[in-house]
């Protein structure tokens, strides 16, 4: 064992204890001598061996660390000893066991990260694809009337490319907790009234009945985001529904939370999508050729930030019901 303060003590104590057995000799006789020789031989044994366990113990943790800190793989054991070292140890399991989590969700979220990143790349890619031919196309049409249906055209494609790029930043703020929520109290009419107030001419056009039941009551949440959260509920509705459908809106107040539901006469969701209709990027079978998949995920993101819930449910062909529930504290 290599270590300086612990050489020192015995050398230290190997002095102390040949100057008393001498000095017992002298002045007492060789029989104190001897015994006092023997006593402190015993006590730096004992000394020597409780020590050098410690150091051991120590250079096991120590160990134990370097293989945590190059990601090797570590027992997920706990000591059950007690003293000061067994505490230590018991808590540099913990701090591992607690890294080795974090590093898992850390590769998740890469995985994560590299699976949007390619998403995005492909939603960008087909309305600028589109642009790109429309812009070849206008440099050699002279039809007036076929010019203008190409500059419509691009113009439908950027706004689509802006609405995504707008939808993933406000996503990535939420995921950064860059964006903090309000907690206010917003009247339920007014709240709906600026939900549905962008919708009113798509309704009127598609001959869509709206229905309501709004109760006299108040929301606690922030009202801009959960009216961004609402209109994209609204708007997958529409997308899913056939002229002449017909959407309900309902409130419900309780002790815990209020309530929103939105229903529609709509295609409905394949069982098979529903458990995954708030996932990013992911589009079902009944998903418009024009769906991203993205409007009903920055939906879940806003509620949950809120601390509130979504559910949906959904039978095809009859149409899809969503269920907000906005909690009045904490839960």
């Amino acid at each position: 064992m290599i270590n300086k303060e612990f050489r020192r003590i015995m050398i230290l104590g190997s002095a102390i204890t040949i100057v008393m057995a001498f000095g017992g000799f002298a002045f007492v006789g060789i029989t104190a001598g001897i015994m006092l020789l023997i006593t402190g031989v015993l006590l730096l044994a004992v000394f020597f061996h409780y020590t050098k366990k410690r150091y051991c113990r120590i250079e096991e943790l120590n160990d134990y660390l370097v293989k945590v800190l190059s990601r090797a793989d570590t027992p997920n054991i706990l000591d059950q000893e007690e003293g000061e070292l067994s505490i230590l140890a018991n808590n540099i399991y913990k701090a591992a066991s607690t890294l080795k989590v974090q590093n898992e969700i850390l590769r998740d979220d890469k995985k994560q990260l590299a699976a949007a990143i390619a998403d995005i790349s492909h939603q960008l890619k087909t309305p600028l694809t589109s642009m790109m031919v429309m812009n070849d196309l206008l440099c050699s049409e002279e039809d007036p009337s076929k010019r203008m249906e190409f500059l419509q055209t691009q113009s439908e494609q950027l706004s689509r490319m802006n609405w995504l790029i707008q939808t993933l930043l406000k996503l990535s703020k939420l995921d950064a907790g860059t964006i903090e929520l309000k907690h206010e109290l917003v009247p339920s009419k007014e709240l709906l009234s600026e939900v549905l107030k962008p919708f009113e001419i798509q309704f009127e056009l598609r001959r869509i009945s709206y229905k309501q039941n709004v109760t006299d009551m108040a929301f606690t949440c922030d009202k801009n985001w959960t009216v961004e959260a609402l209109q994209n509920i609204v708007k997958n509705c529409i997308e899913h529904m056939d002229d002449g459908g017909e959407l309900e809106i309902s409130t419900l107040d309780t002790t815990l939370f209020g309530q929103i539901t939105i229903k529609d006469t709509g295609c409905g969701i394949a069982e098979e999508d529903i458990p995954h209709i708030f996932e990013r990027f992911y589009k079902g079978k009944n998903a418009g050729k024009d769906s991203v998949g993205i409007g009903l995920a920055l939906t879940k993101a806003i509620i949950e930030d809120q601390h509130g819930e979504i559910a949906v449910k959904s039978t095809e062909g009859v149409g899809s019901t969503f269920v907000i529930k906005l909690y009045k504290t904490i839960v």
